[in-house]
């Protein structure tokens, strides 16, 4: 950031601390905590009622969207685990209700109306927008030097959806291809006349013959592109488009190099090396790492400006090290071995792979202070909106702690 702009946001820090905040504390007679004092930085930070609609329309007026999209915020900030928490701690602390929008003498929406208004939200992708506005406002014209790729695990309280089994029948045999047999003869069927009724089925699209080398005479279709190399074909549109977004189960390797499983769903953070998320892409907990740099490295470019992508070994591919090239980065993978000699990083760029630890780092700060454990809802539309309420906050939180 440059000195002017610096300047100012500490101009509007001071004038929200000494005239909004001690006047709201003179007016309702409490003191206002640490944690509201941070609720107060952060909504005027985010702006988030420039990005709600309030929905006028023909019929009876909804109510006010504005106060129940920053009570969401308050939500992260506090760290509370459920809307019926925040609904509780709305009935008994005025400046909360105050701060969020709501009148004091005035009735809160039902737990009804909240969960209704989450949903709006939902379909509108709020936070989502919101998060890209702060990152283009806040970061888009600064040079960031590493953008550090991970994934993380969620978990969810959701039964996964089983996948689905081809089951391939048995051959059948063609009583037509024994006429002119004798009677006792008919049901003995040689195994190269069951492989040929077998194999013409096979072309014709009635069955599938096992997987493996093709036998002579075999006719096998070409061999699909990868994943990684149709994503680089085509648009982000598309590509978000086909990943796997539903629940089901996912195994990965923690910080220690232990496996562990869940249900649910992954998060996937391109993370600025200041530690603010810039893009996030939430899929299937099945989904690998690798199949998810190609859609948020494009998000990210979009937003923002960096030199250096910082990926660890599960990103180890050729054809992602092209694709950061092909954007003007720098790719920073580290190498896996698979069972061959590992390639070691040079001095300079395992000092500077070193920038990687602030994912793992805003993980873990994502889950403990700002809810993203605390997931009740269900249907990955509704988890994404959940979470990126939480991004929301920890960006906004980690641009406030760079004028400290």
């Amino acid at each position: 950031m440059n000195i002017h702009e610096q300047t100012s946001l500490r101009q509007r820090l001071q004038t929200i601390q000494l005239e909004l905040i001690e006047g709201l504390g003179r007016e309702m007679g409490e003191v206002v905590t640490p944690k509201l004092e941070r609720l107060v930085h952060i909504l005027d930070w985010v702006r988030i009622e420039q990005f709600v609609n309030d929905g006028c329309g023909v019929g009876r007026p909804p109510r006010d969207r504005f106060a129940i999209a920053n009570a969401f915020v308050a939500k992260v900030v506090l760290n509370l685990p459920t809307t019926v928490a925040l609904i509780d701690r709305l009935k008994v602390d005025r400046t909360l209700r105050r701060i969020c929008g709501f009148g004091v003498y005035r009735k809160l929406p039902d737990e009804s109306i909240f969960s209704r208004v989450f949903t709006e939200f939902t379909h509108h992708r709020l936070a989502e927008r919101v998060h890209e506005a702060l990152i283009k406002e806040q970061l888009g014209d600064h040079l960031i030097g590493h953008i550090s790729r991970d994934g993380t695990a969620i978990t969810a309280r959701e039964k996964p959806k089983s996948k689905s089994v081809e089951v391939i029948p048995a051959l059948p045999i063609d009583a037509q291809q024994n006429k002119g047999q004798k009677a006792a003869d008919q049901s003995e069927v040689t195994p190269r006349e069951a492989y040929q009724a077998a194999l013409n089925q096979n072309r014709a699209g009635i069955i599938k013959l096992r997987r493996g080398r093709p036998r002579k005479g075999e006719l096998h279709k070409p061999k699909e592109l990868t994943r990684i190399a149709r994503q680089r074909q085509q648009g982000l549109a598309v590509m978000l488009e086909e990943l796997p977004k539903e629940c089901d189960r996912g195994t990965k390797c923690n910080a220690q190099g232990y496996k562990f499983s869940w249900n649910g769903y992954k998060l996937h953070l391109d993370t600025a090396d200041c530690g603010v998320p810039i893009s996030a892409i939430l899929t299937s907990a099945s989904v690998h790492d690798s199949q998810v740099a190609v859609p948020l490295s494009r998000l990210s470019a979009q937003r923002v400006t960096n030199l250096y992508d910082v990926m660890d070994a599960a990103y180890c591919s050729e054809e992602l090290r092209q694709d950061s090239r092909s954007l003007g980065h720098i790719p920073l993978i580290d190498h896996n071995a698979r069972g061959s000699a590992k390639i070691d990083f040079a001095p300079h760029e395992a000092n500077r792979y070193k920038e990687r630890t602030v994912a793992e780092r805003m993980n873990a700060r994502l889950k403990s202070e700002f809810g993203a454990e605390n997931l009740w809802v269900r249907t990955p539309e509704k988890v994404m909106s959940h979470l990126m309420f939480s991004v929301l906050v920890l960006s906004a939180d980690q641009l406030m702690r760079l004028l400290q």
